[in-house]
């Protein structure tokens, strides 16, 4: 791990931050090996044989953020559509808070925290992030406090709806707790300000490892790691070492290091050059968004954010849209799709591909699309839509 140091201590600043790391790893003692991986995916498969099986459905528990904006709209999409479809799941609603939680730093409550601890899943609408002042980001509290070390979003090209290119079909995965997003900045001096690239080997080599296993359990062929280690080459040439000791281990899956601005030149060029892409945690903020370009948008993007003993909070990735919230003018295909993968992560593939199927037949139909998809239908037409087709 790279340190900053002065006269050879730690900065206070830096020792703040290692403290929280060494208390949380002790929480959170799993590691996320492919034994932890598949003791999770064993622990998943319980979940679902006891709550799907064909003898008897019972009912799982998830936390829902509805968030803000539109996002409590959408959420009621979501809502209707797992009814109509019989989705045998219950939702723990838990809205955001007026004021700050001590607890927590934010306005998300210390109880919000634990109902995702104890139903081990979750779906989160959007969450408006401030802009250089103002509280603690939401979204970052919540993957750092529940421990959600890697960002999964899958960018699949959705046949009928039509953009630049066609067939776009690859994932990223974006280490989720560290990098620029540490959050460790402070003023130096009167108009100079300092800001802490945190790289650690457990981090990297964490989320390396769920990248290659994900590769392997979806038959993916390829995993290419993103950095820009030719100039930062203490902090990502760690990350990198790390993803080149997994690669090791999974002989069968080719793997490739791009630079990141080459990255972003090649994926703008021919988007089928690249398969599973795995990055820290700014570079995958940038790469992952513009992969949702590739297909259309965040509006049609779905993520999912996974922590260690199959703990996992699925969201969708675009703005709180306050201009037209209330308006029913909101897109919830993005959420949809999350709360897909949700029921994916569950072992719910049933359901999961009904809804999935119905996503794609309504967009792919063109007649009930909202404005942003270039369409006039409203939000309630739209999910109306996608139930008739279920």
């Amino acid at each position: 791990m790279a340190l900053r140091s002065t006269g050879g201590r730690v900065s206070p600043l830096l020792r703040r931050y290692l403290q929280s790391r060494s208390s949380s790893s002790c929480s959170r003692s799993l590691a996320a090996t492919p034994a932890a991986a598949a003791a999770a995916t064993t622990s998943q498969r319980r979940i679902s044989e006891r709550s799907f099986s064909s003898e008897a459905r019972k009912t799982i528990t998830a936390t829902l953020f509805p968030g803000d904006g539109i996002g409590p709209e959408i959420a009621t999409s979501v809502k209707e559509v797992f009814k109509a479809a019989d989705v045998p799941i219950e939702w723990e609603e838990h809205y955001i808070d007026t004021k700050v939680d001590p607890r927590t730093g934010s306005f998300l409550t210390w109880e919000s925290m634990e109902s995702v601890r104890r139903n081990g899943i979750g779906l989160k609408g959007p969450m408006t992030t401030p802009i250089g002042k103002g509280h603690k980001s939401l979204n970052l509290t919540l993957r750092k406090e529940l421990g959600l070390y890697a960002n999964v979003r899958p960018c699949l090209s959705i046949p009928g709806y039509r953009t630049r290119y066609d067939g776009v079909d690859l994932v990223t995965i974006r280490e989720n707790t560290e990098g620029e997003y540490s959050g460790l900045e402070h003023q130096v001096v009167s108009g100079v300000v300092e800001s802490l690239k945190i790289i650690t080997r457990q981090a990297s080599k964490r989320v390396a490892e769920y990248a290659f296993h994900y590769a392997q359990q979806h038959g993916r062929k390829r995993v290419s790691a993103i950095h820009k280690a030719n100039i930062m080459k203490k902090t990502d040439g760690l990350f990198l070492q790390c993803c080149r000791e997994v690669a090791e281990l999974y002989p069968d899956i080719v793997y490739e290091e791009v630079i990141i601005d080459n990255c972003c030149m090649m994926l703008v060029k021919n988007p089928a050059l690249f398969d599973v892409l795995v990055m820290p945690n700014l570079y995958g903020d940038i790469i992952s968004d513009l992969c949702a370009g590739l297909i259309g948008g965040l509006g049609l993007t779905p993520s999912g954010n996974i922590g260690e003993n199959g703990l996992a909070l699925m969201e969708a990735v675009h703005g709180t849209a306050p201009d037209i919230a209330g308006k029913n003018m909101a897109n919830p295909t993005a959420l949809l799709l999350s709360s897909v993968m949700m029921l994916q992560h569950l072992g719910l593939n049933e359901p999961a591909e009904q809804i999935h199927s119905s996503i794609l037949k309504t967009i792919a139909e063109g007649k009930w699309r909202t404005g942003d998809l270039g369409g006039t239908a409203t939000t309630t037409e739209y999910t109306k839509a996608l139930i008739d087709n279920l």
